[in-house]
């Protein structure tokens, strides 16, 4: 049975509570605090169902409640997501949440008994991209697809839920399934970003330039096409700094080893950084930012780029194509194409005018469209309407 014991609850008056359930800690501290602070400002009270590993005692201490829930993420265990279903219900029922937000489908799929069972708690569907459920083809994807669907449904068309979609694509995409329907979504782009903290910096001087590609290390974000891209140009002569910074993610279905990671920096010649909790001085240090990813919601970490001034070279995907737009803030390529990347990256390589006029409007486009608090206010707004404050 997963632990379902929670931290101490404060007094908390009349405050209604906002009950976030994520896969990871993780997660939450780096997409979803900041939205969490901004909820506590405005009169709500805050607490988390997750899988706690490392960043427990740092969220608590911003005052949000931290309620452990097992979730298997890689495989398909029915008995688990049955035990993890009703103890998602037990903790709505001790927090006395008003709003529960799913983040990602299993979380969203792991709301359904509690839909049934709470007639006076809302439900904000947080759609944070397709991801695997829908990328990946083949027979038992399919099925899957298949049996899920009438869940997905029942759940995106009921009269207490509302769902965020972080990109118009996703949202049509859903739509067309007829998933969604009218007055029971929002478009929000996104987890926001801090442009304070991630202030727009001068162009390195690095002797030879420097490529960073953030994100978790899976195949779906394209790391193996980004390092195969770096060591074609290499072979061409051209001098470039390949970095890839990123945690591995041995419960993704797509995930790469590290000795399969460290083969392939050794084979094309860039170097693995692992994690790393100063990303504004990675990106300083960065002449180019790249992610090479098959699909995404809306990747914090190219808004973080773009925020940071920083030209941006992404696969033409939903999600990445929300903040790369091709020829204005960075250049798009072919998804799965390390010939198509190559060829972008050195086009950026050999221009720096064209780099600095990149990242500037990058900026530009991030404190207008995509500020976290922007995001914020628009999702706190969301809260208001659902729980009738």
């Amino acid at each position: 049975m997963p632990d379902t014991r929670s931290s101490p609850r404060p007094a908390c008056g009349a405050r209604p509570v906002i009950l976030f359930v994520a896969t990871e800690d993780w997660y939450f501290w780096s997409h979803r605090s900041g939205l969490a602070m901004a909820a506590m400002e405005a009169g709500f009270d805050v607490a988390l169902a997750a899988r706690f590993t490392h960043h427990r005692e740092r969220i608590e201490a911003l005052g949000v409640r931290c309620y452990p829930l097992a979730f298997q993420r890689a495989a398909t265990n029915p008995v688990a997501d049955l035990v993890t279903l009703f103890a998602l219900s037990r903790i709505i029922k001790a927090t006395q949440a008003r709003l529960v937000h799913a983040v990602a489908f299993k979380p969203i799929l792991m709301c359904f008994w509690s839909v049934l069972r709470f007639q006076d708690v809302h439900f904000c569907l947080a759609v944070t991209g397709l991801g695997h459920l829908f990328i990946a083809d083949g027979t038992p994807m399919r099925l899957l697809r298949r049996c899920l669907r009438p869940f997905l449904l029942f759940l995106m068309t009921h009269p207490r839920s509302a769902v965020i979609f972080q990109n118009a694509d996703d949202l049509a995409a859903l739509a067309g399934e007829r998933l969604v329907t009218p007055g029971h979504f929002r478009l929000i782009r996104g987890a926001g970003v801090d442009t304070v903290k991630f202030a727009a910096r001068p162009a390195p001087h690095n002797e030879v330039p420097t490529v960073v590609l953030p994100a978790r290390m899976l195949r779906d974000k394209g790391v193996v096409e980004f390092v195969e891209a770096v060591g074609q140009l290499r072979q061409r002569g051209i001098a470039v700094r390949g970095v890839l910074v990123g945690a591995l993610d041995e419960g993704n279905p797509t995930a790469l080893t590290a000795s399969q990671l460290e083969a392939l920096c050794l084979t094309h010649g860039c170097e693995w950084w692992q994690h790393r909790d100063d990303m504004p001085e990675v990106y300083a240090r960065a002449d180019i930012v790249c992610l090479p990813s098959y699909r995404e919601g809306l990747p914090k970490t190219l808004l973080e780029a773009a925020s940071s001034a920083r030209p941006l070279i992404a696969t033409d995907v939903p999600g990445c194509r929300e903040i790369c737009r091709h020829g204005e803030s960075g250049l798009l390529v072919a998804p799965r194409d390390s010939q198509a990347l190559a060829a972008a990256l050195a086009q950026l390589l050999a221009d720096p005018d064209l780099r600095a006029r990149l990242g500037q409007r990058a900026r530009e486009i991030v404190e207008r469209e995509f500020s976290a608090e922007l995001v914020n206010r628009q999702t706190v707004a969301l809260y208001r309407e659902l729980c009738g404050t």
